[in-house]
């Protein structure tokens, strides 16, 4: 078994863990990313909070969940017509 690699090493850090799960990808419409449900200004100065801001805006990461999961379109809801 091998060690952690550089890129691994990035994602460890001292602070509050963050709540990235390495799927990066910013919804068009909510601006948030499907994988942590942080907004594009709480990642970019995530590194510059405070403990208490970071665990603040943890506790409320839960709650952005659903604002992802109604789906518009697609083939699901053109096969309902």
């Amino acid at each position: 078994m091998s060690g952690p690699t550089e890129t691994d090493k990035v994602w460890k850090r001292d602070e509050i863990e963050s709540p990235c799960i390495k799927l990066c990808v910013i919804h068009p419409e909510e601006r948030i990313c499907t994988g942590c449900y942080r907004s594009i200004e709480e990642i970019t100065g995530w590194a510059r909070k405070t403990p208490e801001e970071r665990r603040a805006i943890m506790e409320e990461l839960p709650s952005r969940a659903p604002r992802l999961k109604k789906r518009r379109g697609g083939r699901a809801a053109r096969l309902d017509r």
